[in-house]
């Protein structure tokens, strides 16, 4: 039987790796900028994981996803900026603080009326509320502050359209939304036929921008939905190979290949 190990232990197997005499020389060497791309990485396979149904292996990738916070935990630590302990009692004491109506007292002790009805609505915005308060206490009044540019463009995209939403920047009627859709798919068409690239590119920028703001008003996610065409597009794809050699498929013409692709479309 294997040895079950908690998170105390995980801690220490963190600082013995960073150990700079006895540690692993990759651990050593890292910093917080050059992790930063394997947190990513881990994030987009536990959404995989989520995604496919794949709870087998959901619980590793969590596993794997947690050892990058420690990893963090274990620089503030040393750079004594923070530790595990401040992470924790500072996402415990935002949560306690973002949900008055489960702590009403303000504390994790407190608890609410069970005969308590919940206004979904208002709790939604009291949450909004409690996030505009936090941006503000960190200086950040703008309506459009804290929102990282690190983040997917299409997730970021959505971010920044709905927080513009919240003080009423938005449209109002879904028929607008497609129009200005079509409008942006029009002023791409006139640089196409102008041949000017970097005018090319800021229209596209702007037709994607307006497909996401498609997308939030007709109330689905821009980057699963777009994660989906992809998957969809692969699993076509890999069907077209079944059906002709991937050397053939090369050599094929453009309307060989179309009609692989509608038959691939046929038996799903």
């Amino acid at each position: 039987m294997s040895h079950t190990y908690n998170i105390d232990d995980l801690r220490y197997l963190m600082s013995r790796l960073r150990d700079s005499d006895t540690g692993c020389p990759w651990d050593i060497k890292q910093t917080f900028k050059t992790i930063a791309p394997f947190t990513v990485e881990e994030v987009y396979e536990v959404v995989d994981a989520v995604e496919r149904g794949d709870t087998e292996h959901l619980s590793e990738e969590l596993g794997d996803l947690l050892f990058q916070i420690i990893f963090y935990s274990q620089l503030g630590a040393e750079d004594t900026v923070f530790d595990w302990d401040i992470i924790v009692s500072g996402i415990t004491e935002k949560l306690i603080r973002r949900h008055p109506h489960v702590f009403p007292d303000g504390t994790l002790q407190s608890v609410r009326s069970p005969d308590l009805v919940f206004d979904v609505k208002a709790i939604n915005k009291q949450w909004e509320e409690t996030k505009k308060r936090e941006r503000a206490g960190k200086g950040e009044d703008g309506v459009l502050a804290d929102i990282p540019l690190a983040m997917p463009a299409l997730n970021r995209a959505q971010k920044l359209q709905k927080r513009a939403s919240s003080v009423g920047f938005d449209w109002t009627d879904l028929k607008d939304v497609l129009a200005k859709v079509k409008e942006e798919i029009a002023e791409l068409e006139v640089e196409i036929t102008r041949g000017d690239k970097v005018a090319m590119e800021d229209e596209m920028g702007d037709l994607l921008f307006s497909c996401v703001n498609l997308a939030r008003h007709l109330s689905v996610d821009a980057e699963k939905a777009m994660r989906s065409a992809n998957n969809k597009f692969k699993r076509r794809f890999e069907a077209m190979e079944s059906l002709a050699s991937r050397e053939r498929l090369s050599s094929m013409s453009a309307d060989d290949l179309e009609s692989l692709w509608c038959a691939v479309k046929a038996r799903e």
